[in-house]
């Protein structure tokens, strides 16, 4: 160990950070630093995460750096790691999860899961400490503190810059009606007052090397505009900038605030039994083999299983499913659901911070860390632009005036425009802001998409491929037809649930399921015995019964064409066939089938209308797959183990890209190497962390409604670039002509800023469901 250099994964409470452009300056201005690697953050939570050579940089300089551009640093977890191994993916929360993704590389590796569990540590391990000194972090300007739940915008120092920039501005065009002399000067010191702390940011970004700055592009033209003599214009501008950073604020607020939401579904207290008595505890520390007391109307406080009671249970706020589901003892719910009808009795089975909804919190905010191809070239745009516009500037600057005699101040003037309207506000936030609504919006929906850049996968989808069993169809095999030939059907059915009884095979619990529907009543068989590989046997009121599949149970009894035509029918049907013989003759046929889900047949329609085609990938006989992918009007590839899905798979991508969607455990190498694999399941351990996405509500028309809510997203973002870059085409013309001045030229900015953002947030109401 004493020559390998050891590196740490280092995360931090950056105080602030409500912007993509905040985000993207402490990114360029901290992978600056020697040592630092792996720069993660994420808007969405304020944190930052990174590696840190310990031989190479120090903690306090990345620190530093951050406070030095105007923000706060909170230390939040520490991990070491050898740097001649990979790094674990630390979790934007402090959490240790390595999902085997590494969204933020460039060369992004979409098959790279890592299915191993091990290593997660879901304790706390924050060190919560105090915050470092920020010299002048409370003046107004871009200001980036933490604002406090509940607080209203003018309550913040953003806003307070707005009040004061305005008043000053207000108190200004009043002493131009009453005192003339002196209106000048207020102009000036409002444009002062609300420029010098943009200024003090704009010069310590540059002094980390990030000269081409929103902040530095402001400083020039405000003060510039005092050096020609505009000061009541440069005082406008300041506001007009102070008005656009509150509004920025304000819906970033939104879009954090529909994952709040998820968080306050779960209650903070709850009722613990202990030796008989109930206490009421704080559920974040509710631990796993607990019993808590959920009352009808109650919130259930922790991921566990009823141990006495029967209630309905809705469970809308995980699924997104509104009926209330009716659950019993034994069975699975989940944290935030509510207990509708009868008082429950719930064993604990998972931590606050393992439940469900805490799983999705953080993998819609780990996923706003995996930035989105579009995001990667915008921000790399976005460096060449930003000098590319100064460049210009100094352009229009300079060659009017010297090789063809303009005027100086005209010139400077119409420089300083062009640098206000270069700003790429609206450019930077376009694709964040779009990609944090759609993954808001899909949440709520249980739509979990980890990321941009499985969003534009999604979006790009041309064949979906799902596996049969548990996820085109329930995974359970029922009894669809019940043949009478010797005897009644209801007596066909008792006798073999008398021979099945105790048995836990899928078929025999299918047999016990229709005798108890059709209410018949069963008695066990006496000397019942299962002959490996054949079927099941017992005497039932003095006679043998035996239970197989026909072909074992013709050595038994005769089969005349009714019963043979009857057989193949079934068969033929992609249905499983079983005799029941007593007293050596038969007395029936029940065919049994693993029947597809009710929404998958219009699911597939759904997928045809979208112009992508289906496929269903299955271990099961060509038969059975032929009429189940037959009744569905989809194609199919049957008989197929784990291997021969994946190269099934990798056949598909070279045409086009794949969508795979199956249960998340055995179908992990098949999800692993399609474009995007989606798991189903209600927010299991696997479905939620090895998979690219999931669908909570386990139905198979949510794969449609993902992919419409991606190709809604990426429309999104389009319309967003469209309108950032429009707009700025026609004012940068209209600057360099002199048409337009500065006020207008930083409302045109703020206006696009708003624009872009406004219709980001439209994706928070969007309804995947619509078929329309």
């Amino acid at each position: 160990m004493a020559n390998r250099s050891e590196t740490e994964l280092l995360s931090w409470k950056v105080g602030g950070m409500d912007c993509p452009s905040c985000a993207a300056t402490i990114r360029a201005a901290v992978e600056k630093l020697p040592g630092v690697s792996e720069v993660k953050l994420s808007v969405m939570t304020e944190t930052m995460t990174l590696a840190l050579d310990r031989q190479a940089g120090a903690v306090e300089a990345v620190e530093r750096r951050v406070i030095g551009l105007g923000y706060t640093a909170t230390p939040i977890a520490a991990k070491a790691a050898a740097k001649s191994s990979a790094p674990e993916a630390a979790s934007c929360c402090g959490h240790d999860h390595d999902h085997g993704h590494s969204h933020d590389h460039e060369d992004h590796d979409q098959h790279g899961h890592d299915h191993s569990h091990e290593g997660h540590d879901h304790g706390h391990k924050h060190e919560h400490v105090a915050a470092k000194a920020d010299p002048g972090h409370g003046l107004p300007g871009h200001v980036h503190e933490v604002t406090p739940d509940g607080a209203s915008w003018y309550q913040t120092n953003k806003g307070r810059l707005v009040l004061v920039t305005g008043a000053l501005l207000a108190a200004a065009w009043s002493a131009s009606l009453l005192w003339p002399a002196a209106a000048h000067w207020a102009f000036i010191l409002a444009c002062l007052i609300g420029v010098a702390p943009i200024a003090r940011r704009a010069f310590a970004a540059a002094s980390a090397g990030l000269p081409f700055t929103i902040e530095m592009l402001m400083t020039i033209a405000a003060i510039g505009a005092l050096f020609i003599g505009a000061a009541e214009e440069a005082a406008l501008v300041v506001f007009l900038f102070a008005v656009g950073e509150v509004l920025e604020g304000v819906a970033a607020d939104r879009a954090r605030a529909s994952i709040r939401a998820l968080g306050e579904l779960v209650p903070k207290t709850a009722l613990v039994e202990e030796n008989g008595a109930t206490k009421q505890v704080d559920a974040a520390a509710l631990r796993i083999g607990q019993t808590v007391l959920v009352r009808p109307g109650d919130r259930i406080p922790a991921d566990g299983e009823i141990t006495d009671g029967i209630s309905g249970i809705d469970e809308s706020p995980v699924t997104g499913e509104s009926v209330p589901k009716t659950k019993g003892v034994g069975e699975p719910v989940f944290a935030g659901s509510v207990n509708r009808e009868a008082a429950l009795r719930v064993r604990v089975s998972k931590a606050a911070e393992d439940n469900t909804i805490s799983r999705i919190i953080r993998l819609v905010e780990e996923a706003q860390e995996a930035r989105a191809p579009t995001e990667r070239f915008i921000d790399r745009f976005s460096r060449i632009y930003m000098p590319a516009i100064v460049g210009l500037a100094l352009l229009v600057l300079l060659v009017p005036p010297l090789l063809f005699g303009g005027e100086w101040s005209v010139w400077i003037y119409r420089a300083l425009a062009l640098l206000l309207i270069g700003c790429p506000c609206a450019l930077v936030i376009s694709v964040p802001a779009a990609i944090a609504a759609s993954l808001s919006a899909g949440a709520r929906s249980g739509l979990l998409m980890k990321g941009g850049v499985v969003i534009e996968a999604a979006a790009r989808t041309g064949l979906v491929a799902f596996d049969k069993t548990g996820t085109l169809t329930q995974g359970t095999p029922r009894v669809t037809d019940v043949v009478g030939l010797g005897r009644p059907e209801r007596e066909v059915v008792a006798l073999a649930a008398a021979v099945e009884t105790g048995s836990s095979h899928p078929l025999a619990q299918a047999v016990l399921e229709r005798a108890k529907a059709d209410a018949i009543s069963v008695v066990p068989a006496s000397g019942a015995a299962a002959i490996a590989g054949q079927g099941v046997t017992g005497t039932v009121g003095g006679e043998e019964v035996f239970v197989g599949a026909p072909r074992h149970a013709t050595s038994r009894a005769r089969f005349d064409d009714q019963a043979n035509a009857q057989v193949a029918q079934l068969e033929s049907a992609g249905k499983t066939v079983a005799a029941v013989i007593a007293g050596g003759r038969l007395a029936g046929l029940i065919a049994l089938r693993d029947e597809p889900r009710e929404d998958a047949a219009l699911a597939v329609a759904e997928l045809k209308q979208l112009g992508i085609r289906s496929v269903m990938l299955t271990g099961d006989n060509a038969r059975t797959g032929a009429a189940i992918a037959g009744a569905l009007g989809m194609e199919h590839k049957a008989e197929l183990m784990p291997d021969g899905k994946v190269a099934a798979i990798k056949d598909y991508a070279i045409e086009t890209p794949v969508m795979m969607v199956g249960d998340g455990i055995n179908d992990a190498p098949a999800l692993a190497a399609a474009t995007i694999g989606v798991a189903m399941g209600s927010g299991t351990d696997v479905a939620l962390e090895t998979a690219d996405g999931a669908l909570l509500k386990s139905r198979v028309r949510d794969v449609p409604a993902m992919i419409r809510l991606a190709r809604a997203t990426m429309g999104n973002i389009r319309t967003n670039i469209a309108i950032a870059l429009g707009l700025k085409a026609v004012f940068l013309v209209t600057s360099v002509l002199g048409y337009t001045g500065l006020w207008v030229a930083i409302l045109a900015d703020t206006g696009a800023t708003v624009i872009v953002t406004a219709n980001a947030l439209r994706l928070l109401r969007f309804d995947a469901g619509k078929t329309g």
